[in-house]
This record gives structure tokens, sequence and C-alpha cells, in this order.
């Protein structure tokens, strides 16, 4: 695995790009956030989660490379197991 990356950044003194909805927050969005920046902007360290955009489920092994589209709506559920 390579270094993890940081949530996108606007230029210096830009404006965010949009806005995205997490779980029922507003989150500010720059174009080419991906599940990843998602769950590292709501500091999501759970291991095990399960997330949707616009009611699509992105396989874990795709939040690395799965684009989130400005206005989109994010669902992120943690897994928790027990008996």
């Amino acid at each position: 695995m390579g270094e993890p990356r940081g949530v996108p950044e606007p230029v210096s003194g830009s404006t965010p790009a949009g806005r995205i909805v997490v779980n029922g927050d507003p989150l500010d969005w720059w174009e080419g956030m991906t599940v990843r920046d998602v769950l590292k902007a709501k500091n999501y360290i759970f291991p095990l989660v399960i997330t949707t955009v616009n009611g699509t489920l992105v396989p874990r092994g795709s939040y690395d490379g799965a684009v989130v589209p400005s206005g989109a709506d994010v669902k992120v559920v943690h897994l928790i197991s027990g008996g």
C-alpha cells in the first residue's frame, strides 16, 4: 500500500467546489474526492463499514478509486458483530 492520501484541498484562497451529504450531515466537496477521502474527512476510522453513494454500494476495495460526485448522498454504516 502507498502512503495515505489526504482529503483533497482547494487551491489556496478558493472555495469548495460543492457539497455532499454524509449520513445526513453536509460536507464540503472538492473535485476528485473519493470515498476514502469522505471517510477521512468525517474521521470514520472503524475498519468495517458499508458505504453507498447515491444508493449504490461501493465495494470496500474500491474506496480509493471511487469518485464521489458533487451533490451526492453518501451513507456509511459501521458493522458491529457480537453474540
